[in-house]
C-alpha cells in the first residue's frame, strides 16, 4: 500500500489519548512502538492478560495463577483459580445513562437506561431461580434483537446458566438442528418479528418446535409485534407471556453467581453448511476478557459512546455487541431489514442516533 492509498490516519492528539496508549504506558511496554507491545503480549502472555484484567477493572477475583499447563494444546487453563460472573461485569452501572436504544425498521424506538436494564434483569433472574434454573442449565432464545433478549441473556448468565440464541427467521428445522443438541430447560420467544415491511408470526411455529425439544419446561413469550395473553398460547406447551412469568418477582439486587473462569456462558453454532451445525461452547472469563481487550484497546470504546453492529441473534456478532456494556457504552439495537424502506436505512440510523462506533 502506498501513502496515497491511506484513507484516514488518526491525529497526534487522538493517538496520545487512546486507551491503547494508556495501557502501554501503564504496563511500561511499547508506548511509542506498537510492534514492541504486540511482541510482549505474545511472548509474555501471563503478564499481558493479568494487565488486561486490571486495566479493564474486571469484577471478580483473578486468583494467583494466570496460566496452568500453558504448553498443552488443548489442555492449557487460564486463570485456574479465578471466580467471576459475566453478567455482573456487564451490569456494572446502575444509573440513568442509556444502556440500550432499540430501533426497528419502521422507526419504532425504545430506550432502557442501565437502571432499567438491571431492574428487568433482576426480575427475570428471580423468575428463573424460582423455577430451579442454576449453573449449567441451558436457556435458549428464539428472539429478535430487542432489549428483552439482552435482559434474558444477562438473567441466565447471572445464575450461571448457559445462553444460546438463534434468529426468529430460522425455520423449525434450523431451530431444532441447534437447540435440539443442547436440551434447554427454558425457551424465550417473541410473538413475532418484522422484516422488509411484513410481520411474521413466531408463536405458530412453537408447537412444532417444542415437539422436538422435550427438555423444555417453560416457554416465555415476549410481546413484540402485538399484545400476548395466555389465551393466545393455548397450543404452546407450558407457554406463558413474559408479564406472567415475572409477576410478583423481586426487583431488588441480583445475586450474581461467581463461578470458575472457564464456566460456560454461551453455546454458539457453526453455520451448518457442512452438515448439522456444530456446538461451540464459550467460557465466561475468556469471552469477557477477549471482548474487553478488543473493544477497549482495538476499538477504543469508552463509557457513554454509542456502539452499533448490524446483526441478528443467530450470529456471534450479537454476543460481541452486548459485551459493549462491560465498557459502559450505549448499545444501539436494530432489528429488521437493512434495506427497508431504502438502502440508506443504517446510515440514517447511525446519523440520527449519534453512533460512535
Amino acid at each position: 500500500m502506498s501513502p496515497s492509498d491511506v484513507l484516514w490516519t488518526p491525529g497526534d492528539e487522538r493517538i496520545e489519548h487512546s486507551q491503547l496508549r494508556a495501557f502501554a504506558s501503564r504496563v511500561g511496554r511499547g508506548a511509542d512502538d506498537a510492534g514492541a507491545l504486540h511482541r510482549w503480549s505474545v511472548e509474555e502472555p501471563e503478564e499481558f492478560w493479568r494487565a488486561v484484567w486490571r486495566f479493564a477493572d474486571v469484577r471478580g477475583d483473578p486468583g494467583e495463577r494466570v496460566l496452568a499447563d500453558g504448553h498443552r494444546m488443548p489442555g492449557a487453563r487460564w486463570f485456574p483459580e479465578a471466580r467471576l460472573n459475566f453478567a455482573e461485569n456487564l451490569l456494572r452501572r446502575d444509573d440513568d445513562q442509556d444502556a440500550l436504544v432499540f430501533v426497528d425498521e419502521g422507526g419504532r424506538r425504545r430506550v432502557w437506561s442501565y437502571r432499567e436494564l438491571r431492574r428487568q434483569t433482576a426480575r427475570l433472574a428471580a423468575a428463573l431461580r424460582t423455577r430451579g434454573i442454576g449453573p449449567g442449565d441451558r436457556v435458549a432464545g428464539y428472539l429478535p434483537n430487542i432489549p428483552e433478549t439482552v435482559a434474558a441473556m444477562l438473567a441466565a448468565t447471572s445464575l450461571g446458566a448457559v445462553w444460546s440464541s438463534c434468529s426468529p427467521d430460522f425455520g423449525v428445522r434450523g431451530v431444532l438442528d441447534r437447540f435440539g443438541q443442547i436440551e434447554p430447560r427454558v425457551l424465550f420467544s417473541a410473538d413475532g418479528y418484522h422484516y422488509n415491511g411484513r410481520r411474521f408470526d413466531s408463536v405458530e411455529r412453537l408447537p412444532e418446535i417444542l415437539e422436538g425439544l422435550p427438555s423444555v419446561e417453560h416457554v416465555v413469550v415476549v410481546p413484540h409485534t402485538r399484545d400476548v395473553t395466555g389465551r393466545d398460547l393455548k397450543a404452546v406447551r407450558n407457554g406463558v407471556p413474559l408479564g406472567d412469568f415475572v409477576a410478583g418477582e423481586n426487583q431488588g439486587e441480583i445475586e450474581f453467581a461467581r463461578l470458575p473462569f472457564a464456566h460456560p456462558i454461551y453455546i454458539l453454532f457453526s453455520s451448518g453448511t457442512t452438515g448439522q451445525p456444530k456446538c461451540i461452547v464459550h467460557g465466561a472469563g475468556g469471552t469477557l476478557l477477549q471482548h474487553l481487550k478488543e473493544q477497549r484497546l482495538h476499538v477504543d470504546l469508552r463509557p457513554g459512546e454509542r456502539l452499533f453492529y448490524f446483526t441478528t441473534c443467530g450470529w456471534m456478532m450479537w454476543n460481541w455487541l452486548v459485551s459493549g456494556l462491560a465498557s459502559e457504552a450505549t448499545l444501539i439495537l436494530y432489528d429488521g431489514s437493512p434495506f427497508h424502506p431504502s438502502g440508506a436505512r443504517l446510515f440514517e440510523l447511525a446519523e440520527k442516533e449519534g453512533v460512535s462506533v
